[in-house]
């Protein structure tokens, strides 16, 4: 059985970062695009930002030139660097990832960290 496990979030100042962490375990063939999503309470979940297995990178308006995504494609584990955080990046953060496995390719999710920043 596949699963995300997330780690990393917590409380923050503004202006402060965060790393989180998302590993991914079971019986994995291959692993796709792996990204994080966030969702604020009263919002719809986003997408935050995404990469694919070769490294191409995607990231939300809001959060480019501050956030970077990486992977460790020998881990099985994505990252998510968080600098020059502000109020508005306070949510519930989400890894999210695309698994070819013994049960096919499906995407799966982490079960969420929160990311607090305030003062």
């Amino acid at each position: 059985q596949v699963q995300l496990v997330e780690s990393g979030g917590g409380l923050v100042q503004p202006g402060g970062f965060l790393r989180l962490s998302c590993a991914a375990s079971g019986s994995i063939f291959r692993i796709n695009v792996m990204g994080w999503y966030r969702q604020a309470p009263g919002k719809q979940r986003e997408l935050v930002a995404a990469i694919t297995s070769g490294g191409s990178t995607n990231y939300a308006d809001s959060v480019k030139g501050r956030f970077t995504i990486s992977r460790d494609n020998a881990k099985n584990t994505v990252y998510l660097q968080m600098n020059s955080l502000k109020p508005e990046d306070t949510a519930v953060y989400y890894c999210n990832a695309d698994i070819a496995s013994m049960d096919g390719v499906r995407t799966h999710w982490g079960q969420g960290t929160q990311v607090t920043v305030s003062s």
